[in-house]
């Protein structure tokens, strides 16, 4: 494969270097963050050689590479002059975007991400620091019962340890640093709580008080809470100090003042409370675990490919250095995670079972294959089982049934490690009850998949189909965009449309599902997500069509566009196609607007009310 030919046709379809604001990568996925995201050209991405899929969420557009990622995203920063977004991690990623402010709303949804943020610089350390444990584990298990006495075994136990012990400072690190504060700053607070001093008076048991408030002897080692608190606090500290302090001063007490206030708080009010919501936390997993541990494993599992495409599989990551710490293993979080990614692997090998195509065979093997060995679920999700929607419904199965098996049998992770086969170790002595739930999600997922059917389509065989022949009707006609019932402008519900902000105009409520340009012309917008285009006929007349209300919240989903920005099209020529029930089931209204934008001097009257069938003429 030419990798210098697929980057520069990749950069070209994003709409060219200068609309890239900045350029990342994870493990199967380039992320461009696009200064005009309507320039994309979503067809074309999909029909390179090379490209699975491609996708729009969290502000960032994806294009889905696989295997061929690092060759793709080196060639296109050797090539072009882009800002590096870096490495993103392929199953804990945010968004490299604009943050929206805090609100009612979405609060909730910040501290989520506030909390996964900081915890997430912290996971490759854990994970290592948990293989080298099953390594030495491994070691005086089945080569020498002895090493385990040895000095060798207890320095590198000291390495593989250090990740879990030092976890406040880490935490404190990630806190301070998506906070926007001075790391170091954070970091010794949060390490107060881990110094020889503090430790031995907990150790000695006797009453200990700073400036003569009780201090509760509690130890922190291993500990995620307190070090969110006291970064926070040390973050709003040193925000106050630096406007109280003069400037000649600053070097000097503002760094004191923030370590001393956030480090005495953390002894005596934010150690203990962070102490006492993990313990409720933990409390929570563990009632889940002796009532209906299966059921909750098998249900997490089931829901984690639609968790992971919302990213709000992040929301529960954090609870996992949380649980081993306490009650000291993982029973739910992990067992899912792993029966997930053992489920989308089935699934693909139940598709692979379905098709003919010798050249996706070979693509989706060596897919199925990274599910189960790499942990790496992204191309089997949207280039596999979503694109072909129905063995989403045997990696539900799969990972129900797995899940559910699994903890039946008493699976417990006592480490942190992958979620794939290769990580088994961090089951310890439940090993062999994860094997039986990896066994169970990978063959019930291939089964349901391959038993339920699907039609797969080669896209290098599909040949390019001739529109077909469309009436001719005059360049100042505006038609029906699609079969529906007339609505006035004031009677859909959103304030924009309804009180003419953005024009004057109609709205259809649909009866089909493709939507058709109003006019003959060019269009000059089509978003990436389907929900709007703009449409300018010769006469200048600017023409917006908005299809369902809030719409864009779906990121695509439910829509498939037809067409490009800056296509000549005909009135009646379809535009986008929409899945309207699939987007009523999202809770979404599809009433579909057309705005006369800009009416260019023209003067314009459009039929308001009755029945029309797509092509019907409105003026």
């Amino acid at each position: 494969m030419d990798y210098q030919q697929l980057a520069d046709s990749i950069v070209k379809n994003v709409g060219d270097v200068d609309n890239i604001a900045i350029l990342s990568h994870c493990m199967t996925r380039l992320r461009f963050n696009l200064k005009d995201v309507s320039k994309v050209n979503k067809e074309a991405l999909e029909q390179l050689e090379g490209v699975i899929g491609t996708v729009y969420a969290g502000g960032q557009y994806m294009v889905i590479l696989g295997q061929h990622l690092v060759p793709v995203y080196d060639a296109i920063m050797k090539t072009y002059d882009i800002k590096s977004g870096g490495v993103v991690d392929e199953n804990l990623d945010g968004n490299l975007g604009n943050q929206e402010g805090w609100t009612w709303k979405n609060a909730p949804n910040k501290i989520i991400g506030f909390v996964s943020s900081s915890v997430t610089p912290m996971i490759p350390a854990l994970i290592a620091g948990g293989m080298l444990k099953v390594a030495l584990i491994l070691i005086t298990t089945f080569i020498s019962k002895d090493f385990e006495t040895s000095s060798t075994y207890l320095l590198l136990s000291a390495i593989g340890d250090a990740p879990f012990y030092f976890m406040p400072i880490f935490v404190a690190y990630g806190a301070a640093t998506k906070l926007g504060g001075t790391p170091i700053y954070a970091m010794v607070s949060a390490a107060a709580l881990l110094h020889t001093n503090f430790t031995t008076l907990v150790t000695a048991g006797k009453p200990i008080d700073l400036f003569g408030i009780d201090v509760r002897l509690l130890s922190y080692g291993t500990s995620m809470l307190p070090a969110l608190l006291i970064a926070i606090v040390a973050y709003y500290a040193e925000k106050y100090l630096n406007k109280l302090v003069p400037s000649i001063f600053k070097a000097i007490f503002v760094g004191m003042g923030t370590i001393f206030i956030a480090g005495s708080l953390g002894y005596l009010v934010l150690g203990p409370i962070g102490n006492i919501v993990g313990q409720g936390i933990a409390a929570v997993f563990m009632f889940l675990d002796s009532t209906v541990g299966p059921l909750a494993v098998g249900l997490l599992a089931a829901v984690l490919p639609w968790m992971v495409m919302a990213g709000m599989h992040t929301a529960i990551t954090p609870f996992m250095p949380q649980l081993l710490s306490n009650p000291g293993y993982d029973a739910m979080l992990r067992p899912a995670f792993l029966m997930h990614n053992m489920a989308e692997g089935g699934a693909v090998l139940g598709v692979i079972g379905r098709t003919k195509d010798k050249v996706k065979r070979s693509e989706f093997t060596s897919i199925a294959i990274g599910c189960i060995v790499a942990g790496v679920t992204e191309p089997a999700i949207y280039g596999v089982n979503l694109k072909y929607k129905k063995p989403m419904y045997g990696v539900m199965a799969g990972g129900f049934a797995g899940g559910f098996v699994a903890s039946l049998l008493g699976a417990r992770a006592f480490e942190m490690g992958y979620s794939n086969v290769l990580a088994l170790p961090i089951f310890a002595n439940t090993a062999m009850a994860a094997v039986a739930g990896i066994i169970v999600s990978i063959v019930v997922a291939a089964l349901v998949t391959f038993f339920i059917g699907v039609e797969i389509e080669d896209k290098r065989t599909i040949e390019t189909v001739t529109e077909p022949v469309q009436k001719v009707v005059p360049d100042d006609a505006i038609l029906a965009v699609a079969d529906a019932e007339l609505l006035p402008l004031e009677r859909v519900n959103d304030e924009v449309f309804s009180q003419k902000l953005m024009g004057d105009g109609l709205a259809f409520k649909l009866e089909s599902d493709f939507i058709t340009s109003p006019v003959n012309g060019e269009l000059t917008t089509v978003f990436p997500t389907g929900h709007a285009f703009g449409v300018t006929r010769p006469d200048g007349v600017e023409i917006l069509v908005h299809i369902g209300i809030n719409t864009v919240e779906l990121k695509g989903q439910g829509f498939d566009v037809l067409t490009q920005a800056g296509e000549t099209v005909r009135a009646g020529q379809p535009v986008v196609k929409i899945d309207r029930e699939a987007i009523a089931q999202e809770g979404y209204d599809t009433t579909t607007m057309l705005v006369i934008a800009n009416a260019n001097g023209k003067d314009i009257t459009l039929k308001t009310q009755g029945e029309v069938k797509q092509g019907e003429r409105l003026n």
